[in-house]
């Protein structure tokens, strides 16, 4: 097992990476406040796992809600489905919640602990690839609206991270390939070195060799901490981690939450993004079509949905939380490995970029 912190000061956190964790009760007792346990799960994961994490907290009063699965219930709806559970087995504000399962369900227990009774404590064991690498470290929780990605949420973070590998065993190839656009966005945004080792082991990880993986989950985990530990509430510099998604978000809402995965969605964003990069001349064709290569390695899509217009694309996108004061605000690269945050687009150029098609990358 490998430990890596995130340093928030008084709200720093371990991140527990390894295998045969979920049964490990020794992880989870220094991070539960009371002896009231809500394990948040949902309908495929409960058959796998639930037993075994309810089995290592046989000290306390462990009760469960199953969610459907998918992101087309991470909606209000679905969420009050936690505070019945919570208000009916009576939890108290010492209670902790647990979210296991993949980022729909991190993010739905961690908003509901951010808002029961005004806030209790969390804990994320994450059963995805996604959710390993991303979405259960740095505090984002939240729930989507038709018109909108996310656009409910707070900040609240876990008492600690449990990621336990053995899970990655039993995760189907889409998913598989969903997190790995996540793994591939660290290496683009703030470590060309990861994103070289990426393209030379992209068919280990794809085939899940044990080794490969724990070393990309480990390395994205700390790429992702450092950037949260200097910015935790994204006043600035994290929000470079949402390279892609603004064009991602914008697929995920026209389409239909849960017809393409949240990984799917951002791998094409940061092909569109890298797109535009390249015809602001900050990064070359051969990077961007190294970078479709990879894309397409992974199992990733490398074009948008067939059915959306430029006016689709921008309608959306204007619906985004980075956009300020009116303008909006994208994530792009000065080179591989250097993001940033810039509302000064060329708005012709981005239109250019939104018509490519299924042309991204291969001029």
């Amino acid at each position: 097992m490998n430990t890596l912190t995130v340093d928030l000061g008084d709200r720093s956190y371990p991140i527990y990476i390894g295998t045969g964790l979920l049964g490990e009760k020794d992880l989870y007792t220094p991070h539960i406040k009371g002896r009231q346990v809500l394990i948040v799960t949902n309908e495929t994961v409960a058959p796998l796992y639930l037993e075994k994490v309810t089995a290592a907290l046989w000290e306390y009063q462990v009760d469960s809600v199953i969610l459907p699965d998918g992101e087309a219930y991470k909606n209000l709806d679905t969420l009050n489905l936690i505070y019945d559970a919570l208000l009916e087995k009576q939890h108290n504000r010492t209670t902790t919640l647990l979210a296991l399962g993949g980022g729909v369900i991190g993010d739905m227990c961690g908003y509901a602990a951010a808002s029961y009774q005004r806030g209790v404590n969390f804990i994320q064991v994450p059963t995805t690839l996604l959710s390993q690498v991303d979405s259960s470290v740095g505090g984002k929780t939240g729930v989507n609206h038709p018109l909108g990605k996310n656009m409910i949420g707070a900040f609240h973070q876990p008492q600690c991270v449990i990621a336990d590998t053995d899970t990655l065993n039993t995760l189907p190839q889409r998913e598989l390939s969903a997190g790995m656009a996540e793994v591939i966005k660290y290496g683009l945004i703030c470590d060309s070195l990861f994103y070289g080792w990426i393209r030379d082991n992209i068919d280990a990880l794809m085939s899940k060799d044990p080794q490969a993986l724990a070393y990309a989950i480990e390395r994205s985990c700390q790429d992702k901490a450092e950037v949260v530990a200097q910015d935790e509430k994204e006043s600035g510099i994290r929000a470079i981690l949402n390279l892609g998604h603004t064009f991602g978000h914008a697929i995920e809402a026209h389409q239909g939450y849960g017809k393409w995965l949240h990984g799917e969605a951002v791998g094409t964003g940061m092909l569109q993004a890298a797109d535009l990069c390249r015809r602001m001349g900050q990064i070359s064709a051969d990077e961007l079509r190294s970078l479709r290569d990879l894309l397409t390695a992974a199992g990733l899509p490398v074009a948008g949905p067939a059915d959306m217009t430029t006016d689709d694309y921008v309608s959306r996108m204007q619906v985004d939380k980075k956009v300020l004061d009116g303008k909006l605000r994208l994530v792009l690269l000065r080179a591989i490995g250097d993001a940033y945050v810039t509302s000064e687009v060329p708005r012709d150029l981005l239109i250019q970029t939104l018509q490519a098609g299924d042309q991204l990358g291969t001029a």
